[in-house]
C-alpha cells in the first residue's frame, strides 16, 4: 500500500479531540435556575448578589450557584421545587423593575466554558413549552393607512390654502371633491410633490373628484413595517412575561412564530400576545352628543363614542393629542382617592403636544379613550371553536383640565387588574396591527422528557442495528465503519453545539437518517474493494482502489442530498429548518469520517501486513 500522509493522521486526531471537547458539555446536563435582569437593560448594582442571596435564604430555598452572567444574575438549584419557591420570592421582592424568569443552567465545567464549549439548545418539543403561530391582519394595516390619509391630506390642503368641497373614503382610496378644475389641478400638483408614494387619479365619471391611492410599493412597505413593528412589540411583551430564551421570529409575509420554553399554560399568555389595548387622549367636542347619536349626523371633524360607565354618548375630536405609541413608561398605581390608575410618561413629541394643548385649553374637558380588540371564541353546532373579533372603544375618563402639564400625568377610570394589564401593554408598546392566533401547541415538560427518551432510544437502536449488520457483513471493515460512524455522531453534536443550533425531534430523526447515509458511503467503498478482489487485484491494491474510485460516487451522492437539504432550509420553517441543518451537517461530517477516518484505520491495520486475502467477505 502507498504510505498514508502523516498530515491526514494529524488532522484526524485534531478533529477527534476538538469534536470530543465541544460535544462533551452535552453529557453534563442542566440544573433548574432563575435568571434576573433589569427591565431597562441597565447594569445590576454591585450588591445585587447579596440582595438575591438574602431573598432566597428567607424564602427557605438553597442556591447551588449564584453568579453574574452577561449582565444578568443566574441562580441555579438542585430541583424544580426550590427553583419555583425562589422565583416567587424574588418576583415579590424585586417588583416591576426587574424581570425574573425560570431557566436552566448548564453544569458544564468552567474549563470547557472557557474555550467556548456549551451544550446544544433543546427545542420546544424536547424541553416543553408553548408554541404560538400569529397572523398579522394586513387588511387592517391598509385600512388604517387610508384612514390616516383621510385626515392628513385635507389638513395639508388647508395649510396650502387649497380649498376642497368634500372628502370621503371609498374602499382603499381617499376621494377629494373640488369646486372647479383649477383647484383640483393645484391640489394634484401639491400632493404629487409632497406625497410621492401616492397615486393620484381624476375619475372619468367625476371630473372634479381626485382619487388618492397608495402605490403597490407603498402598500407593501407599510405591511412590512407593521409586521416588523409587531415583532418588536411581541418581543417586549414576552420579556414582560419573564420567560427565559423565548423565540419570536417572522415566518413568511405576515406570520410570526412565538415559542415560550417552560410555559405550559397557553391561556396565561394568549390574551397578552394578541391584545391591542391602548389609550388615546382627545379633546371633547361639546356639541349635542345625544342628537348626534339619535340622528346619526356627526360633525366631520369629530367621532361618536360612549362612556364605559353609563354608556353615555360623547363626541370627541378626531385629532389625537397623545396615543399609547408615544408613551415611554407606564406603571399601575393609585390616585389620591385610592382608586386604580395608570401613571404614564410621554416621549418628547407627545409631551410637547400635550403641553401645547393643555396650555390653550385650561378649563375645558379632555377624554381618555380606551381601545381594545378582543378575540371571542364561540362554538358552532358541531362543537367546533369559532374565533370572532370584537373592537372595544369606550371612554374611561373625562376630566377638566385644571392646569398645564406635558410629560407625566395619571389616567384613572380603570379596574385594578385592568390598570395592571394596561400598564404592561403600554410599556411593551401597541401592536401596529391586530394579530390572530391561528395555532397553539402546548408541550408539557414530561412530554418533552419523554420525547428525549424516545429519540435517544431510536438513535441507539438504529446505531446498534447498523453495527450488527456491518460487523456481520463486512467483518473487520465493518468495525472500521462503526468507528467512523461513532465519530460522525460526535462531530454532528459538536458542530450543532458550536453553531448554537437547536435540537428538535426532527433533528434527532435527521441524525438517525445520517447514520444510514454515513454507512452507505462505507458500503460503496467496501463493495468496490470486493470487486477489485474478484478481478484479481492484490489485497493492498484493492483497498487503495476501493477508496480512490468510490470517492467521486460518494461525493456526487452527498452533493445531491445537500441540494435537497438547502431547498428544505430555504423553503421550510421551524422544525423543517432544524431537520435540514442537522442533515446537512451530518452529510458534511460523514464525507470526512467515511473517507479519512475509516481509511486511516485500514492503513494502520493492514498497511504493513502481508495479506493473501481481506476479512471483508
Amino acid at each position: 500500500m502507498q504510505p498514508y500522509a502523516t498530515w491526514k493522521y494529524v488532522l484526524l486526531i485534531v478533529v477527534m479531540v476538538l469534536g470530543g471537547l465541544y460535544a462533551a458539555p452535552n453529557l453534563y446536563g442542566e440544573d433548574p435556575a432563575v435568571q434576573i435582569a433589569t427591565q431597562s437593560g441597565d447594569a445590576l448594582a454591585n450588591d445585587f448578589g447579596d440582595v438575591v442571596g438574602k431573598t432566597i435564604t428567607e424564602a427557605g430555598a438553597k442556591a447551588k450557584l449564584s453568579v453574574l452572567k452577561n449582565q444578568q444574575w443566574l441562580v441555579s438549584f438542585e430541583d424544580e421545587a426550590a427553583q419555583r419557591l425562589a422565583a416567587d420570592a424574588l418576583k415579590r421582592a424585586m417588583g416591576n423593575d426587574y424581570v425574573v424568569a425560570l431557566t436552566t443552567a448548564s453544569k458544564t465545567p468552567e474549563w470547557l466554558r472557557a474555550i467556548g464549549a456549551k451544550p446544544m439548545t433543546l427545542g420546544l418539543d424536547l424541553r416543553g413549552g408553548v408554541h404560538f403561530l400569529l397572523e398579522v391582519d394586513i387588511d387592517d394595516v391598509r385600512k388604517k393607512a387610508v384612514e390616516r390619509y383621510l385626515t392628513e391630506l385635507p389638513a395639508f390642503l388647508r395649510k396650502n390654502d387649497i380649498r376642497y368641497t368634500g372628502r370621503h373614503q371609498s374602499a382603499d382610496a381617499v376621494l377629494l371633491d373640488f369646486a372647479d378644475a383649477d383647484k383640483l389641478s393645484a391640489a394634484k400638483s401639491a400632493l404629487a410633490k409632497e406625497y410621492s408614494e401616492l397615486m393620484l387619479t381624476v375619475l372619468p365619471s367625476a371630473p372634479l373628484t381626485l382619487e388618492v391611492k397608495m402605490s403597490v410599493v407603498e402598500a407593501k412597505r407599510i405591511v412590512d413595517f407593521a409586521v416588523k413593528q409587531n415583532l418588536t412589540t411581541l418581543r417586549n411583551r414576552v420579556n414582560q412575561l419573564g420567560v427565559a430564551e423565548p423565540l419570536v421570529q417572522r415566518q413568511g409575509q405576515n406570520r410570526i412564530v412565538v415559542e415560550l420554553p417552560g410555559v405550559t399554560d397557553a391561556t396565561q399568555v394568549e390574551s397578552l400576545l394578541g391584545a391591542t389595548a391602548t389609550l388615546e387622549y382627545r379633546a371633547v367636542d361639546e356639541s349635542d352628543a345625544n342628537l348626534a347619536a339619535s340622528s346619526g349626523l356627526v360633525p366631520a371633524d369629530s367621532e361618536l363614542f360612549y362612556t364605559r360607565a353609563g354608556h353615555r354618548p360623547i363626541l370627541l375630536k378626531r385629532d389625537i393629542i397623545a396615543a399609547g405609541s408615544q408613551l415611554v413608561d407606564a406603571a399601575s398605581t393609585v390616585d389620591e382617592n385610592g382608586s386604580p390608575a395608570v401613571s404614564v410618561t410621554l416621549d418628547g413629541s407627545g409631551a410637547k403636544k400635550m403641553f401645547e394643548f393643555t396650555e390653550k385649553n385650561v378649563g375645558k374637558p379632555m377624554a381618555v379613550l380606551f381601545k381594545e380588540r378582543e378575540v371571542v371564541t364561540n362554538y358552532n353546532a358541531k362543537g367546533e371553536p369559532m374565533r370572532e373579533h370584537r373592537d372595544v372603544q369606550e371612554i374611561i375618563s373625562i376630566a377638566t383640565i385644571r392646569g398645564v402639564f406635558g410629560k407625566r400625568f395619571q389616567t384613572t377610570g380603570l379596574e385594578s387588574k385592568e390598570a395592571h394589564d394596561l400598564a404592561i401593554l403600554l410599556r411593551a408598546g401597541a401592536l401596529a396591527a391586530p394579530v390572530d392566533i391561528v395555532e397553539v401547541r402546548t408541550v408539557g415538560p414530561s412530554l418533552g422528557a419523554d420525547n428525549i427518551r424516545r429519540g435517544f432510544q431510536a438513535a441507539v437502536l438504529g446505531l446498534v442495528l447498523v453495527m450488527l449488520f456491518m460487523v456481520f457483513y463486512y467483518r473487520v471493515f465493518g468495525a472500521f465503519a462503526i468507528a467512523a460512524l461513532v465519530l460522525n455522531i460526535v462531530l454532528i453534536i459538536a458542530g450543532m453545539s458550536i453553531m448554537s443550533a437547536t435540537l428538535t425531534m426532527p433533528g434527532i430523526a435527521a441524525m438517525v437518517l445520517t447514520m444510514g447515509i454515513a454507512v452507505d458511503a462505507n458500503v460503496l467503498i467496501y463493495e468496490r474493494i470486493r470487486e477489485e478482489l474478484r478481478d484479481g487485484q492484490t489485497p493492498h491494491a484493492s483497498i487503495e482502489a476501493g477508496y480512490d474510485r468510490a470517492f467521486l460516487t460518494i461525493a456526487d451522492a452527498n452533493v445531491t442530498v445537500l441540494i435537497g437539504t438547502l431547498v428544505l432550509f430555504a423553503m421550510g420553517a421551524g422544525p423543517i429548518k432544524g431537520f435540514a441543518i442537522t442533515l446537512a451537517l451530518g452529510i458534511l461530517t460523514s464525507q470526512f469520517t467515511s473517507i479519512v477516518g475509516s481509511r486511516s484505520l485500514a492503513h494502520l491495520v493492514f498497511a504493513k501486513r502481508k495479506l493473501k486475502d481481506l476479512p471483508i467477505w
